[in-house]
């Protein structure tokens, strides 16, 4: 921004008064726009060395369970109320006033990079009719300043858990909302999620250096996300973070044992799960894609134990 100084500077032209004129740089009208903008959704927001930066407040005011997709997790019984809850907590699951979840990239410092906000419909599908945002696009969409510094820095989903189980095997996988279900279904890994097949850099990994990690791709016709699995899994290996490290390993659960029709719709690891052929004993209750009710007599859901990669 022209003339902007920095502060505490005397102004050449004076006033006459002899007062110091108190003028701010570029980055603290960015800065101090952004606060005031976060202050009124109720979140706080800093502009940190040209990155949008929030933090631990900003999870804690959204946090909430009244997201449509919250609500469509229990409704079509992938975990139950309590489980639910325990997840939306151990994520910080946000909401926004149209009922969309805020799936938030927290990562290991507990700095919030940012929030993606997404739309599901009542059977916990994703709405299609509506694209995925960011919150960081909608605090830009706000800033009476349209060429400042939009600029964010995106983490792996669910980053935030290593701080608090670090003794524990990472799993990953595509969508944030297996991550969340899986979490309660296998509490013995900590689920963290990609948000996307092309979102595995290698950079993202160097917060899991000295941890055991396993990728479980989704599954495809071709084989397709797999070998881009392998491949990025090969690539982290490669590099100098990872020394000593020990091992990825990609699970081929879904490409062995999938079916052609279920890789035809590209399904994930909890879609397998839950359309297996055969009883899948959850709680002592047979469960089948025939009978899909009996979810409903068990309290908590218990799943199988996943087959070893």
């Amino acid at each position: 921004m022209r003339g902007a100084t920095g502060r505490g500077q005397q102004d050449e032209g004076g006033n006459g008064d002899g007062k110091t004129i108190q003028t701010m740089t570029t980055n603290d009208i960015f800065s101090h726009t952004f606060r005031n903008m976060g202050r009124e959704l109720g979140l706080k927001v800093e502009l940190f060395e040209g990155h949008i930066v929030a933090f631990p407040t900003m999870w804690r005011k959204a946090l909430s369970t009244e997201s449509q997709f919250c609500k469509a997790v229990v409704a079509s019984h992938y975990l139950s109320e309590r489980q639910m809850l325990r997840a939306a907590r151990r994520y910080r699951l946000g909401a926004t006033c149209q009922q969309g979840v805020i799936f938030w990239q927290i990562d290991n410092h507990d700095a919030i990079h940012d929030g993606k906000v997404m739309y599901y419909l009542p059977d916990c599908h994703r709405d299609k009719g509506r694209h995925p945002t960011w919150v960081s696009t909608l605090l830009a969409c706000r800033d009476p300043f349209p060429n400042a510094p939009h600029e964010t820095s995106h983490c792996l989903f669910g980053l935030h858990l290593l701080s608090y189980a670090t003794a524990r095997t990472v799993a990953i996988v595509e969508a944030e909302k297996s991550a969340v279900i899986l979490s309660e279904l296998y509490p013995q890994s900590i689920w963290l999620a990609t948000g996307g097949l092309g979102n595995i850099q290698a950079d993202k990994f160097r917060p899991l250096r000295g941890h055991k990690v396993i990728l479980f791709p989704d599954t495809d016709p071709e084989g397709t996300t797999y070998r881009r699995w392998y491949e990025a899994a090969q690539l982290v290996m490669q590099q100098s973070f990872w020394e000593d490290s020990p091992p990825i390993r990609v699970s081929p659960l879904l490409e062995q044992h999938a079916t052609e029709e279920q890789k035809s719709r590209k399904i994930d690891l909890v879609d397998y799960l839950f359309e297996s052929e055969g009883d899948v004993t959850r709680n002592q209750c047979s469960v089948t894609r025939k009978s899909q009710k009996s979810r409903k007599s068990a309290p908590d859901y218990q799943p199988p134990p996943l087959s070893p990669p």
